[in-house]
């Protein structure tokens, strides 16, 4: 399985790593920032090359990705797990402040797959903490949702906020439409358009199709 994900993730991201970067750079700082505590504990949960956790300053940074080549891809200082996160986790018991995962959901192989990593995570995080969640939102998409190889969980904000509210998390912020689809397959534009539609949320019912969901642990 490493090989070929290997293989996807050099074809679909070859030559879009500095524009990548540049847009989450613009993310994290005018966007994601506000639910992210100094000297806190963060895992970007399906790293892949580090766009979300390279881009965020003053925590304790981990990354958990199974393709092997991520690491080569994170910043010094950064903590690495290379693991299906399936599998049980290293992390101590409520010892993370904050998940945050970004179009990898959809790539699991099943259902079970994904409520197994949500209950790690549940079981990672300490009372209050927090894990946001981004992806393709089936419920928008509809048959595009299939226009990658590799997913294979169909998912909209409904269907993963029931998963999380199954597992005990309230959800403290759901939009089913937020991001464009993705960032591959698209003309590179200016820098200054993300900011500037991260500004005006009334573009996002016209371009988001994708959800965000900020879903927060018990405090117990």
């Amino acid at each position: 399985m490493k090989e070929p994900l290997s293989k996807i993730y050099q074809l679909r991201f070859e030559g879009l790593s500095e524009y990548r970067n540049a847009i989450w750079k613009i993310l994290t700082d005018e966007f994601f920032r506000k639910w992210i505590k100094d000297d806190s504990t963060v895992l970007d949960l399906g790293c892949g090359y580090g766009e979300f956790i390279n881009n965020l300053d003053g925590c304790r940074k981990h990354g958990m990705d199974l393709n092997p080549d991520a690491r080569e891809s994170l910043d010094e200082g950064i903590t690495f797990h290379e693991q299906d996160c399936s599998e049980p986790w290293s992390f101590e018991p409520n010892s993370i402040d904050l998940i945050f995962t970004s179009n990898f959901f959809e790539h699991l192989p099943d259902k079970q797959a994904l409520e197994k990593t949500v209950s790690h995570a549940k079981q990672a995080l300490r009372p209050g903490g927090r894990i946001i969640a981004l992806g393709p939102n089936i419920s928008v998409l509809n048959g595009r949702y299939w226009d990658f190889w590799d997913h294979h969980v169909a998912l909209s904000d409904q269907s993963l906020g029931e998963l999380f509210e199954i597992h005990g998390f309230s959800i403290e912020k759901s939009i089913p439409r937020f991001l464009p689809y993705n960032m591959v397959r698209v003309r590179i534009r200016p820098l200054f358009l993300v900011s500037l539609y991260l500004k005006y949320s009334w573009f996002w019912s016209f371009f988001g199709k994708q959800f965000l969901i900020v879903a927060r642990k018990g405090d117990t």
